[in-house]
């Protein structure tokens, strides 16, 4: 049972069928309320918006007197043309108040104000079916998209803010930032317009694995359209410029020159860290003042648990809270970094010293999204010195070790520790610096803007006629602005997988989605690492689609003379197109990376 990822009847990864019962999981009711409210409060406020520079201008709804729906005008026309899902978006756009009048900049208002009611909607309407009977994994698959909903929400009105017309001084003319560096850039928008559109993607995804069931079928009514909805406002979005006609990698230039000037650093930091970020990464946890002393034993600690800690940080902190986690092994159920809880960093003792640990997996009838020993969502998370570890074993599947969704979330050396499934980079802008990361299938997936850098990369021995792949990348629309990218790195092969003598071909990823993104840069590789370099998911999906990049790698593995011949892999010859792919133009981190501390490569080398 692969989560999302189903692997064809005859596949070389496809597992047994699990059989286990479902078990009964507790129904949150107040936790649905306090939903439903939110729902509620947003879709009203989305209506509001929509007053901003466009309704003002309108005296007639979109749809005229007699109810014939109007024709498009030449703007709807034009922006939808450049969508995936062009039907759908003139429908959708026709019948929105103010669209008639729109010009191409209010459009992308407009279908982001409409595509935030729609998800607003859906979570309000979902929550009507929390008390019906649910088996253990729909009931994991629903609860998922419940916080998936509420997420993609949180991510609709940050956008929404930034792109409402206005003169300057208004919302969206405003260059003041937050304390989690939310600008209104280009890059911001398209980030939380693709995690939004990821988070319909992993709902959905996890309701398709679960049992045929009225819940299900209730839940897929209710989520009908939204992916396309999300999609369409993202083509939108990326598609229009920024006034004089000019677009820089398929997105508007607001606030170009301040970024192209930032990413001119090559400073040992990336540039969304603060100078005392920078610091709290690299002073020994003894010098640290902590606003919080995790210590499992009791002594000299104020919580026992972390459990107990991240219930007691503040929500929407502005300012870096520290959480310090004692030498220990923390195993506690459901461990998570909530998305209100911002700006939390946590600091260990060492890899295997500050060890957090599960054993969860789709073996106990739940999604892999459910299966994580630790998640975090809450933006400008870090982590430092802690083993994230997931101990359920290569027989038990899908079983995720670390799951980050946090925008502006920076792991630094750190080491996650699985089999399948073993760190899920799940969204948004993450780094990852001098960490190690073990596993056998997919061990590094999910759909991110993702940059791992100076990481050893161990392959693990699998099951038998189980092939090793390394990354399961899921970019499922061309606009996303998503991908893997390893860089300076390592590949290797974990002590066990070496015993093996070669019985177990070791590939670098194989595509999980249509526009499958990924590419290793400057990195060793092992020899464990098969010569056809890439695996296909099947037969020829995707092939054609993906993104599958090779840069002046090393060492025995490799060697690109016999790697595959698909229309989208490519062996990157060109500086311009490889740098494409580093921390300070992939992941824009020379903009937020340098206060958090973590030393980066801004660009290719030093």
């Amino acid at each position: 049972m692969n989560y999302g990822r189903l692997d064809p009847p005859n596949s070389q990864l496809s597992q047994p069928e699990l059989t286990q019962p479902p078990k009964p999981i507790p129904k949150s009711k107040s936790k649905v309320k306090l939903l439903v409210f939110t729902a509620i409060i947003l879709i009203v406020a989305a209506a509001v918006t929509v007053t901003l520079g466009v309704i003002l201008r309108s005296k007639s709804s979109s749809r005229s007197s007699s109810g014939i729906r109007p024709k498009p005008t030449k703007a709807i026309s034009r922006v939808c043309s450049r969508t995936l899902y062009q039907n759908l978006c003139v429908n959708s756009l026709v019948d929105f108040p103010g669209s008639l009048v729109a010009s191409d900049k209010e459009l992308v208002h407009i279908s982001v104000n409409m595509t935030l009611q729609h998800v607003g909607k859906a979570l309000y309407t979902s929550t009507d079916i929390n008390n019906l009977d649910m088996d253990t994994h729909v009931r994991s698959a629903y609860n998922d998209c419940l916080e998936l909903l509420e997420d993609s929400i949180d991510q609709l009105q940050h956008s929404l803010t930034i792109v409402a017309p206005g003169e300057p001084g208004s919302p969206g003319a405003t260059d003041d930032s937050d304390a989690l560096g939310r600008v209104g850039s280009p890059e911001d928008i398209m980030t939380w317009l693709s995690a939004s559109l990821t988070n319909q993607d992993t709902c959905t995804d996890g309701l398709s694995e679960a049992e045929e069931s009225v819940v299900k079928d209730k839940m897929s009514d209710k989520l009908k359209d939204l992916s396309e909805l999300v999609s369409n406002s993202l083509a939108i979005y990326s598609s229009v410029g920024d006034g004089d006609g000019e677009e820089y990698g398929g997105v508007p230039t607001q606030n170009r020159r301040r970024r192209l000037m930032s990413e001119d650093s090559s400073g040992e930091f990336p540039g969304w860290m603060s100078r005392k970020d920078r610091r709290l990464m690299q002073t020994p946890a003894i010098g640290i003042q902590a606003d919080i002393v995790v210590s499992k034993d009791g002594g000299n600690g104020t919580c026992k648990t972390i459990e107990e800690a991240i219930k007691k940080a503040p929500e929407k902190s502005k300012r870096r809270f520290i959480i310090y986690v004692k030498a220990g092994r923390y195993e506690e159920k459901d461990l998570k970094v909530g998305r209100k809880k911002t700006n939390l960093m946590f600091i260990g003792d060492g890899k295997g010293k500050t060890v957090i640990t599960g054993g969860v997996s789709v073996a106990d009838h739940v999604t892999t999204f459910h299966t994580a020993s630790f998640a975090a969502t809450g933006a400008g998370f870090m982590a430092r010195d802690i083993t994230f570890e997931n101990y359920a074993g290569p027989g038990k599947h899908q079983a995720v070790a670390l799951r980050v969704g946090a925008d502006h979330s920076v792991v630094y050396r750190c080491q996650i520790i699985g089999y399948q499934d073993t760190l899920y980079v799940h969204s948004q802008r993450q780094f990852y610096r001098e960490c190690d990361i073990y596993g056998t299938v997919d061990f590094i997936f999910g759909n991110a803007a993702v940059v791992l850098q100076s990481c050893n990369i161990y392959a693990r021995k699998p099951m038998d006629k189980q092939k090793v792949t390394i990354t399961a990348q899921n970019r499922k629309d061309p606009n996303q602005n998503t991908g893997i990218s390893i860089h300076s790195c390592r590949l290797l092969a974990d002590h066990d997988l070496v015993a093996s003598k070669g019985s177990f071909q070791t590939f670098l990823g194989r595509p999980w989605k249509k526009y499958s993104r990924t590419v290793y840069m400057l990195s060793y590789m092992g020899d464990h690492i098969d010569p056809q370099g890439w695996l296909e998911w099947d037969g020829t999906f995707a092939l054609d689609t993906l993104y599958y990049g090779e840069y002046m790698n090393n060492g025995p593995g490799a060697a690109i003379g016999r790697r595959v011949k698909w229309p989208g892999y490519r062996v990157i010859t060109s500086t311009i197109e490889a740098s494409r792919f580093t921390v300070a133009k992939f992941i824009y981190g020379s903009s937020w990376l340098p206060s958090t501390g973590v030393a980066f490569l801004a660009g290719l080398s030093e």
